[in-house]
C-alpha cells in the first residue's frame, strides 16, 4: 500500500512539473519556421511547431485568400498588404546591393512591402494563438523606417545608419535630419501616424457562439484600471476609452508611433467572456488556435517610408501548456 501511494504521488508530482504556463510567441505561419535574423536566442525557445501541439496554420476558409494576400492561403495565417513584396530588409546593414535596378540584393532576414512618404496603405497580419492566454497578450510591431527616398544605389543598406527614422517625424531640411520645434508645437506630426486595429476572430476550438471583437489596450504609463460605464449609446455596462484603456479600433485614438527597426509593443487585455468593450463588442475568453488580425494603417500625410513583412508583427504572452 505505501509503495502503491508513493507511485500514485510520484504521478502527481511528475505531471505538475509538465503542466503550467510559459512564454509564447506567434507569427504568421508555423511559428518554427521563424527568421532568426529578427528573433534572439532567448525568444526563439518560446517560437515553437505549432502544428506538433494542435494549432493548425490552416483552418476552414476564414480570412480568405485576397488580391492583397502576400503570403498565406485562405483560411490560413497571412500577411497582406495594398503594397508589392519588393524591397530588402533595410534593418540588414550588412545587406549588399548586387544591382540596384533590377532588385538584386543580398541581405538576411525577409523581403518587404513599402509605403512611401506622402502616400496611403497598409499592412495586415493573422496569426493564430499558439496557446490559450492565461495573461495580457503583446501586440508588437518591427518595421523598418526610413526618411524619405534615402535608400538609394548610393546608400544602399548603409541608408538605416544615416537616415533611420520615426512615424510621425518631422523631416527637416539638410541631409537625413528631423526637423526642430519650439515650444508649444508638437515634435511629432501626430496626424501622420499610422491607427491600429486588432480583433480576435473563432479558431478551431473556439465556443459555437463565438463573435469577432476588437480588443482594448491598456495605455502604458497608466493606472491599469479597468474603466466602465453604463450611460448611452452602449447600453448596459461597459468598458469606456480613458487614461487606462484604449480599445484598438483604428480611429484617431489607437495610432501608434514606430521606431526603425525597434520593437513597438502594446499591451492588450485578456479577453473575458461576457466583458462588453467600448465599441459595444461582447468579448470571449480566447483559446489556441484563435486567429488575432493586426492592421496598421497608414494616412495620405505619412512623413517617412515603411518597409513591413510578414513577421514585423508578432503576439506573445504567457499561456497554458499543452501538455
Amino acid at each position: 500500500m505505501k509503495w502503491l501511494i508513493g507511485c500514485l504521488l510520484a504521478l502527481v508530482m511528475a505531471s505538475a512539473a509538465f503542466a503550467g504556463e510559459d512564454p509564447y510567441i506567434g507569427i504568421v505561419g508555423n511559428d518554427i519556421d521563424f527568421n532568426s535574423f529578427y528573433f534572439s536566442q532567448k525568444h526563439q525557445q518560446f517560437l515553437f511547431d505549432q502544428e506538433a501541439i494542435d494549432v493548425p496554420v490552416c483552418f476552414g476558409s476564414f480570412p480568405p485568400f485576397t488580391p492583397q494576400t502576400r503570403v498565406g492561403d485562405s483560411g490560413c495565417e497571412q500577411f497582406r498588404s495594398n503594397k508589392p513584396i519588393n524591397q530588402p530588409e533595410i534593418c540588414d546593414v550588412d545587406g549588399t546591393v548586387i544591382d540596384f535596378f533590377k532588385g538584386d540584393f543580398e541581405y538576411f532576414g525577409n523581403p518587404n512591402a513599402v509605403i512611401t512618404k506622402q502616400n496611403a496603405g497598409w499592412f495586415e497580419w493573422w496569426i493564430r494563438l499558439p496557446k490559450k492566454p492565461s495573461g495580457e497578450i503583446n501586440i508588437c510591431i518591427q518595421c523598418g523606417i526610413l526618411k524619405p527616398n534615402t535608400f538609394t544605389p548610393f546608400t544602399g543598406f548603409l541608408a538605416v545608419e544615416e537616415c533611420a527614422a520615426e512615424t510621425g517625424e518631422r523631416i527637416g531640411t539638410g541631409w537625413c535630419t528631423q526637423d526642430q520645434v519650439e515650444p508649444p508645437m508638437n515634435p511629432i506630426v501626430n496626424t501622420a501616424l499610422p491607427k491600429l486595429t486588432v480583433g480576435a476572430f473563432p479558431g478551431p476550438y473556439a465556443p459555437v457562439d463565438f463573435k469577432p471583437f476588437r480588443l482594448t489596450a491598456y495605455k502604458n504609463p497608466s493606472n491599469y484600471a479597468l474603466s466602465t460605464s453604463e450611460t448611452n449609446p452602449i447600453p448596459g455596462p461597459h468598458m469606456t476609452n480613458s487614461g487606462s484603456l484604449q480599445l484598438l479600433d483604428g480611429t484617431t485614438n489607437a495610432r501608434i508611433l514606430l521606431k526603425s527597426c525597434m520593437d513597438k509593443c502594446v499591451v492588450v487585455k485578456i479577453p473575458v467572456t461576457g466583458q462588453v468593450n467600448a465599441g459595444g463588442d461582447t468579448e470571449f475568453d480566447l483559446e489556441a488556435g484563435d486567429l488575432i488580425g493586426i492592421r496598421v494603417d497608414v494616412p495620405i500625410n505619412n512623413t517617412v517610408d515603411i518597409y513591413c513583412h510578414s513577421q514585423s508583427a508578432r503576439i506573445a504572452g504567457i499561456g497554458e501548456s499543452p501538455f
